[in-house]
């Protein structure tokens, strides 16, 4: 091949490479409208009750931290889901939540790492769960991650039936 012909070659693939990459210069809504599936309506509900349930949740959570981080837990007890509270004797309910978290000491910064709805925990009644995890910066533990997990109760109220800090 003659330099020209190999010249004209080479700017006739790179003009077809540069049109060809155009096609992504359009509105991203032209583009992504045919390639994305809208959620079909029972979908879509679906995701709005998980996410609904999801906020309930948190909620419920943060007012249960609140109690427990003002060191109310007879008070933490009487507002935790009633699988909580047979899961754990009524004699050793403080025991059970003060020694780790005066371990720990103040709670000085919470911040939400993730939250997931699910119906099925390994270990625990069928219901409706989410388990919240949280960045928490404790006085004496600069580092843990609380684990909370409330569960919809049979009376409508999202009660915590789980609390774990690693």
């Amino acid at each position: 091949m003659r330099k020209g012909t190999f010249a004209l070659s080479l700017i006739s693939a790179l003009s077809m490479m540069v049109f060809v990459g155009c096609k992504g210069d359009e509105p991203a809504s032209e583009v992504n409208e045919a390639k994305v599936e809208q959620p079909k309506p029972a979908q879509s509900k679906q995701l709005e009750d998980k996410a609904a349930a999801e906020q309930a949740a948190i909620e419920a959570a943060e007012a249960w931290l609140k109690t427990l981080d003002s060191g109310q837990y007879a008070k933490a007890r009487d507002e935790a889901s009633g699988y909580l509270r047979n899961s754990v004797a009524k004699e050793r309910w403080e025991q059970f939540l003060m020694m780790p978290r005066a371990q720990c000491g103040k709670m000085v910064s919470r911040k939400l790492l993730s939250k997931k709805y699910t119906a099925e925990i390994p270990n625990a009644p069928a219901g409706q769960y989410v388990i919240i995890q949280y960045q928490t910066r404790f006085q004496n533990r600069t580092a843990a991650v609380e684990t909370i997990t409330p569960m919809l109760e049979k009376d409508g109220n999202w009660r915590v039936s789980g609390y774990y800090i690693k």
